[in-house]
């Protein structure tokens, strides 16, 4: 749908930076797809193919949720499961101030998600993905019923 360029914060999130550069550095991203689109929500990617067979990745990583930067309209933060070291390859960007994944306590309900970027151009885009109609595909909700393909992820230094 258009090209997105994203600012990595590896100063306050080293790990979760680090991690995502592996993977952009192997080649993994692109073919996947945005499996999760929530209107208003997120988007999120960085997983699954097309068909929606889930990528094999690298084992979790530490979760910097707790390094003080927000989910706010246009950042991008590490996906995970419920799991608080759970993150491999997925991320989402906001599509609006989502400060209640932020760091917020010790228990794995308010533990948060670690943003560690921010959309500095195409933000339109996030936005035109934000809007794709979804249901359910292979028993997961919220996905496009027409992918929404990754085709290309670069590294500017």
């Amino acid at each position: 749908m258009g090209p997105i360029t994203i600012e990595l914060f590896k100063d306050q999130a080293p790990v979760s930076t680090e991690n995502f550069l592996h993977y952009v550095r192997d080649g993994f991203y692109p073919g996947t797809v945005w499996h999760r689109v929530v209107p208003g929500y997120v988007i999120q990617g960085g997983g699954f193919t097309a068909d929606l067979a889930e990528k094999p990745t690298r084992p979790p990583i530490q979760n910097e949720a707790t390094n003080g930067l927000s989910n706010r309209r246009g950042t991008v933060a590490v996906a995970r499961t419920r799991t608080l070291r759970s993150a491999t390859s997925q991320f989402y960007v906001n599509l609006s101030d989502n400060t209640r994944l932020d760091h917020q306590g010790f228990s794995p309900d308010v533990f948060g998600y670690a943003v560690f970027g921010r959309v500095i151009a195409g933000m339109d885009v996030v936005d035109r993905i934000g809007a794709v109609k979804t249901g359910v595909r292979n028993g997961m909700e919220d996905v496009p019923l027409e992918p929404v393909l990754i085709k290309a992820v670069t590294e500017q230094k």
